[in-house]
C-alpha cells in the first residue's frame, strides 16, 4: 500500500473525456471554448498544468506587444506568405491561412477581458490602453510596431487570459503542479492514445489519465543547447526555461509523426540579458550596426542575393538577417551594437513632448513587461537608451513551433484550402495518413492526440495570440472527436504498476544508492539531472550547431553527435532524484535529450543549410531549392528507439509572388 512518503507515492487514478496538458495560451484558449461545444453533452474535461496557470508558458511574464494581430489592412492570404517566406519557403499554407482568419477574434476577446491596448487618436497620436479609445472590433485603430504586430500594456496578459480559462472550465477541473512525463496508447489500437502519467511537484502523488482525447500543448525546448550566460547566469535564456521539449518527446514517443525539427531559432537579442529588441526595431524604428556605425543589413546587402527568392522580399526572412550581422562578428567588427541614441534622437524631431516621454518610458516598460533581468544590466552598467548603445548578440538556438520557428507536429489541417489529400513523394512509412488533412483539425497522425501553440510544425510566427486561437480551433475538433467516439473505452498498453516504477526510477535510484558515498553529489551509481543536462547541452553546443562553433557543423560532428547522444541516453536510466525537485529536471532531461536527438537526425537527413543564420552544415552550405524544397518528417519507434526520416512534398497554396512586387508609392 502505498503511503504517500518520498519513494513510496500515493497513486490516483481518473477518467475523464478530455485531457489538457500544459497551462499556457494554446490551453487557455482550448479551456475557455470548449464549453460552448461541450454543453449538454457530459462530456468530462479536464487541465493539467506543471506550474500554475496564471504565470504559465511563454507569456508568463507578460508581454509588451501581440505580434499576430491582421486587422483590416491585410488578409488571412497576405499573412500565409509572410510566414512562408520568413521561413525560408517551407511552410503549411493551409494551417497558416486557417490561424489567419481565426486569429483576431482572440485579440478582441483579449481586449474585451481587460487587456490595454495602445490606440491611435483621430489626430494619429498614440495613446496606451489606459485612455478608452474605441476598441479593435468598434473600429478602434491600433498602434501598429510592424505589419503584423500591436503594441499592448501587457504586464498582466496572462493572468488576463488565464482568469477567462479558468473561470470558463470552473476550478474544479485544473490540476496545477502536475507534471505530465508520458502518455500512453491504447492496448487494443497502438496509433491512439489512451492515458498520460504524471507526478505532483509538490506532494507525494502520482497521477494516472485515461481519456477519449488529449491536447498536448507544453510549449517548445530550451536549454538543450549551452546558454551564452553561464557560471553566474546559467539558466538565463531567451525562451521560458519551464519549456523542456516535452511536447515534442511525448508526441514522438506516443508514434506521432514530427515536422521540420531541423529547424530552429537564434534571435538576436540584447547582450546579457536577453532583452527583447522587437520594439526598438519596429516601434522606435532603431538601426543595428557594427561597431563603427555602419548598418550591417546596408554593408552585407549583396549577400541576400546568395539566397533567392527570400533575400529578395521586402523584409528578408529572419536568418538571413542574422547570416548578415554573423559576417561582421566574424570579421572582426563588432561588437553589434543597437542605435538607441539616434532613434530616440529622430523620434523627437517628429513627435510632440508628451510622446517623446511617453516612448522614453516605454524602453524601460518594454523589459519590464517580459524582461526584468534586462533593466537591471542597463542600470548595472549605467546605460541610458538616449545616451549610450546597448550590445546585441545571437543566443543559443531554441526549438518551438509558434515563434519565429516552425518545428513540431504534422498535424492534420482545414480541408476548405485546397490542401494536398495524396502524397507525391515516397518514403512515408505506410502506416501513416497520406496528404495534409485525414480527419480533424490539428489532430497528429496518432489517433486522439490533439496539439497546438508550439506543437504545431511547419506554420511559425502564431505568437500568443495565435497559440491561443489554435487552442480554440482545438476545442472544436477535439469536442467532435469524443462525440463521435463516444462508446469508445480507453485500456492503458502498460499497466499502473510498471507507470509508476517507471516515473519514480530516479528516486529508487537514489534511495538505492545515497549511502554508497559520503558526499552525496559524487557517486559513481548515478548522475544528478544538473550534470546530465551540462553534457547534454556541451554535445549540442559542440557538434550540433550551437554557439561555439558560430552554428556550424558537418556530417562528421553530427556522426559524433549521435554516438555520443546514444551514450547519454543510456546514463539518463542513471539520474538520481533525491527530492521532487529534483525528480522534474530529471524527467525535463529526459524530454529535452529526445527532442535535441529529433532535431540532430533531421539536420543530418536534409542536404542543404536551409535556415543560413540560424544554422550551417559547411559541408552542404547551400540553400537547395531544386531538390530540399520539401518537408522533412520523422517517426519514432519507443521499442527500438530509432528514428525513422523522411520527406513530404511541399505545396503551395498561396501565390507567393506578391512577396517580391515592388512597393507602391
Amino acid at each position: 500500500m502505498s503511503d504517500g512518503t518520498f519513494g513510496n507515492p500515493q497513486v490516483i487514478e481518473e477518467e475523464v473525456d478530455i485531457l489538457f496538458i500544459g497551462g499556457g495560451m494554446a490551453c487557455c484558449g482550448a479551456a475557455f471554448e470548449i464549453m460552448r461545444w461541450t454543453e449538454g453533452t457530459g462530456l468530462k474535461i479536464k487541465l493539467v498544468d506543471k506550474a500554475a496557470m496564471d504565470r504559465s508558458g511563454a507569456v508568463a511574464q507578460g508581454l509588451s506587444a501581440i505580434n499576430t494581430y491582421i486587422g483590416t489592412e491585410q488578409d488571412p492570404a497576405d499573412y500565409a506568405r509572410m510566414v512562408s517566406n520568413d521561413l525560408m519557403g517551407i511552410t503549411r499554407d493551409d494551417l497558416a491561412y486557417d490561424l489567419g482568419r481565426h486569429v483576431d477574434e482572440s485579440v478582441h476577446l483579449f481586449e474585451e477581458w481587460g487587456l490595454p491596448i495602445w490606440k491611435l487618436d483621430e489626430n494619429g497620436e498614440r495613446h496606451d490602453g489606459s485612455k478608452g479609445l474605441p476598441a479593435l472590433k468598434d473600429g478602434g485603430k491600433p498602434v501598429r510596431s510592424g505589419k503584423w504586430q500591436i503594441m499592448i500594456n501587457g504586464e498582466s496578459y496572462k493572468w488576463i487570459v488565464a482568469e477567462a480559462a479558468k473561470k470558463a472550465l470552473g476550478i474544479d477541473n485544473i490540476q496545477e503542479r502536475v507534471f505530465i512525463v508520458k502518455l500512453v496508447n491504447d492496448k487494443n489500437e497502438p496509433n491512439r492514445v489512451a492515458g498520460a502519467v504524471g507526478f505532483s511537484v509538490r506532494e507525494n502523488k502520482i497521477y494516472v489519465y485515461k481519456f477519449k482525447a488529449c491536447l498536448l500543448a507544453a510549449g517548445g525546448c530550451v536549454n538543450i543547447f549551452r546558454p551564452r550566460s553561464v557560471g553566474e547566469g546559467t539558466g538565463r535564456a531567451w525562451y521560458p526555461v519551464w519549456n523542456s521539449g516535452s511536447t515534442y518527446s511525448m508526441a514522438a514517443e506516443a508514434g506521432a509523426e514530427l515536422t521540420m525539427m531541423e529547424n530552429r531559432f537564434v534571435p538576436t537579442r540584447f547582450k546579457d540579458g536577453y532583452g527583447p529588441v522587437g520594439a526598438w526595431f519596429l516601434l522606435f524604428k532603431s538601426q543595428a550596426t557594427n561597431a563603427i556605425g555602419e548598418t550591417y543589413m546596408t554593408r552585407n546587402k549583396e549577400m541576400l542575393d546568395d539566397y533567392p527568392p527570400y533575400g529578395k522580399a521586402a523584409v528578408p526572412a529572419s536568418c538571413l538577417r542574422n547570416h548578415l550581422m554573423l559576417k561582421e562578428m566574424k570579421e572582426g567588427r563588432g561588437p553589434i551594437y543597437m542605435d538607441t541614441v539616434t532613434a530616440l534622437a529622430n523620434l523627437r524631431e517628429t513627435l510632440s513632448p508628451r510622446e517623446v516621454k511617453h516612448l522614453e518610458a516605454e524602453a524601460w516598460e518594454d523589459f519590464l513587461d517580459m524582461c526584468v533581468g534586462q533593466c537591471g544590466i542597463w542600470v548595472g552598467e549605467n546605460i541610458e537608451p538616449e545616451k549610450k548603445n546597448s550590445e546585441l548578440m545571437p543566443t543559443e538556438p531554441y526549438l518551438l513551433g509558434s515563434h519565429s520557428g516552425c518545428c513540431g507536429i504534422w498535424v492534420s489541417g482545414p480541408t476548405d484550402v485546397g490542401a494536398p489529400t495524396a502524397e507525391t513523394e515516397s518514403g512515408a512509412p505506410a502506416h501513416l495518413p497520406s496528404g495534409w488533412n485525414w480527419g480533424y483539425r490539428s489532430m497528429t497522425t496518432v489517433k486522439g492526440l490533439f496539439t497546438a501553440g508550439d506543437g504545431v510544425g511547419a506554420s511559425g510566427h502564431k505568437f500568443s495570440s495565435g497559440s491561443h486561437a489554435e487552442g480554440r480551433l482545438c476545442a472544436k475538433s477535439m469536442t467532435k472527436f469524443c462525440l463521435d467516439n463516444k462508446d469508445w473505452k480507453p485500456e492503458l498498453d502498460t499497466s499502473v504498476d510498471e507507470l509508476v516504477a517507471a516515473i519514480y526510477q530516479p528516486v529508487k535510484t537514489f534511495l538505492e544508492f545515497k549511502d554508497y558515498s559520503t558526499a552525496i553529489d559524487v557517486n559513481p551509481n548515478y548522475i544528478t539531472p544538473k550534470m546530465l543536462q551540462f553534457r547534454l547541452q556541451k554535445i549540442m553546443d559542440e557538434y550540433v550547431a550551437g554557439v561555439a562553433t558560430y552554428y556550424t557543423t558537418n556530417e562528421h560532428m553530427l556522426a559524433v553527435a549521435e554516438d555520443k547522444l546514444e551514450m547519454l541516453k543510456e546514463d539518463a536510466a542513471k539520474m538520481r532524484a533525491k527530492d521532487l525537485h529534483e525528480l522534474l529536471r530529471a524527467w525535463e532531461n529526459y524530454h529535452r535529450i529526445l527532442t535535441a536527438e529529433a532535431h540532430m537526425k533531421h539536420i543530418q537527413f536534409r542536404q542543404e543549410s536551409r535556415y543560413p543564420g540560424f544554422y550551417y552544415r559547411a559541408d552542404k552550405n547551400f540553400v537547395d531549392e531544386e531538390n530540399w524544397k520539401c518537408f522533412v518528417n520523422s517517426v519514432y519507434d519507443k521499442n527500438t528507439k530509432k528514428w525513422t526520416c523522411f520527406r513530404r512534398a511541399h505545396k503551395d497554396l498561396v501565390d507567393k509572388s506578391k512577396l517580391f512586387a515592388p512597393a507602391k508609392h
